[in-house]
């Protein structure tokens, strides 16, 4: 009976500090949402088609970044046509900053629609939510405002520990 009192108490602790420590790091941070009335920025960068282990990937994000070096104030955006379900899956993703005009090689996404859902999230990567879950707040507003949701996403890198997910509005 002691052990099992011992034990008891053992994985007490353990779970409190769990969930202390997923606190701290902003786990129960809740998703903020809002709408936004001006269009998505015009984004500049370039569009990946392949498999996640493809260097080309990693390629198109090096490129962003330095891009994004030479222009203070800019966000990595990613925009996914297809996501993939696995690792060997096919996948395509616009890569991009917010730069309103266009730089050598790289496409230009421009916006037609006038409004989108903003939702704001931060917190620690570790313990993020995961962009179904953002997803499914971002639907959940826009069915109680009664708005209609383009279909696509576009993740906004703020910081390591702050992501906007921009969903624009048909």
């Amino acid at each position: 009976m002691k052990k099992l009192l011992i034990a008891a108490v053992i994985l007490l602790i353990l779970g409190l500090g769990g969930y202390l420590a997923y606190d701290q790091l902003g786990g129960n941070n809740p998703i903020a949402l809002s709408l936004v009335t001006t269009p998505p920025e015009t984004l500049t960068g370039k569009t990946f088609r392949g498999t996640p282990v493809n260097n080309g990937l990693e390629q198109a994000f090096r490129s962003i970044e330095s891009l994004k070096s030479l222009h203070p104030g800019s966000y990595l955006h990613t925009l996914y046509s297809v996501e993939p379900a696995g690792t060997r899956d096919t996948m395509e993703v616009f890569v991009g900053i917010n730069l309103p005009f266009g730089a050598p090689e790289m496409e230009v996404k421009k916006f037609t629609e006038t409004r989108y859902i903003l939702a704001q999230v931060s917190s620690n990567k570790w313990v993020m939510p995961s962009p179904t879950t953002i997803k499914e707040k971002i639907q959940e507003y826009a069915e109680a405002n009664k708005l209609s949701l383009s279909g696509y996403y576009i993740d906004k890198i703020v910081s390591e520990t702050e992501v906007h997910v921009i969903a624009p509005l048909r």
